[in-house]
C-alpha cells in the first residue's frame, strides 16, 4: 500500500473517531453516526488496500 493511501485512511478514520467522540459528548446523534461511517469507510479503504498489495506480491 502505498504511504500516501495509508496516511489518508489512518487520516480518516482518525477523524471518524473525532466526529463520534465529539457527537456522543454534546449528544449529537447525527454527527455521532457521521463518524461512524467515515470510521468504517477509512477501514474498509485500507482493507482493500492492503489486499491488492496482497496480489502484487
Amino acid at each position: 500500500m502505498g504511504i500516501g493511501k495509508k496516511t489518508k485512511n489512518i487520516g480518516e478514520i482518525a477523524e471518524g473517531k473525532t466526529k463520534e467522540a465529539a457527537g456522543k459528548a454534546v449528544g449529537n446523534e447525527s454527527l455521532e453516526g457521521k463518524g461512524k461511517t467515515q470510521k468504517t469507510k477509512g477501514r474498509v479503504k485500507q482493507v482493500i488496500e492492503k489486499g491488492k498489495d496482497t496480489f502484487k506480491h
